[in-house]
């Protein structure tokens, strides 16, 4: 196993994981590696984004104006067609973690669409039919944007080469406001900066430990509280 798919054991003390966990953030802040880590503690199947799968991601990153609404339409359907494949397959009646909301979706449109772009976009979302599940628990991971671009050039994909500063400091201000807001399900809001999730046993033991009495309302992981 790779180091963020290696199974962790974790003490419940006679708690419950959460049955389904989502988890959001911007690009670069380790959604991804967080679900594939529960996924593997808890023995979780995983519901995940294939950004690679987007053939116009590349030219996104290159040339924004170009290929953001091919982008962004092939994402939300993309998203939408993973979630109805999965409840056709009863799949949501199993324990499960995500690495995306559906609802994140229109965040990235209203930062990446010009305004006729964004109206279009917004009337084929409202004719798709996505009966998402609620989550138990939504984990937001937030990092500032040095960070993220710290993250972004350690793992060195290809399509991401183009990401400049600008755009991860949008998409940080959509993500915050939208979590300032955000009341669907419980919610627990990371302070990733200092947190070393795809290295560190002993951030993740502590976040997990943290979430597992997480039952409702807003809560807050600052691992520098943990020493």
């Amino acid at each position: 196993m790779t180091p963020d798919t290696e199974a962790i054991t974790i003490d419940l003390k006679g708690r419950q994981p959460p049955q389904y966990i989502a988890i959001e953030g911007p690009i670069g802040v380790g959604k991804t590696t967080l679900a594939k880590k529960i996924a593997a503690s808890f023995n979780y199947a995983t519901l995940l984004e294939d950004a690679e799968e987007n053939p116009f991601l590349d030219k996104f990153y290159r040339n924004p104006e170009q290929a953001a609404l091919a982008t962004q339409l092939f994402f939300l359907f993309q998203r939408a067609q993973k979630i109805q494949d999965l409840r056709q397959a009863d799949f949501f009646q199993a324990v499960r973690v995500a690495d995306f909301l559906i609802e994140k979706d229109p965040l990235f449109a209203r930062i990446n669409l010009e305004i006729d772009e964004f109206h279009l976009y917004e009337k084929v979302y409202e004719q798709l039919t996505i009966d998402a599940p609620k989550p138990d628990l939504v984990i937001y991971l937030q990092a500032s944007t040095d960070v993220l671009l710290s993250r972004i050039e350690q793992r060195g994909l290809s399509y991401e080469r183009n990401i400049d500063r600008k755009y991860l400091e949008q998409l940080n201000e959509v993500y915050s406001e939208f979590f300032l807001y955000y009341d669907d399900a419980p919610l627990l809001i990371v302070n990733a900066s200092e947190i070393d999730l795809a290295n560190s046993l002993h951030d993740y033991r502590h976040l997990v430990d943290y979430l597992l009495d997480i039952r409702s309302g807003r809560h807050y992981f600052n691992p520098t509280f943990f020493g």
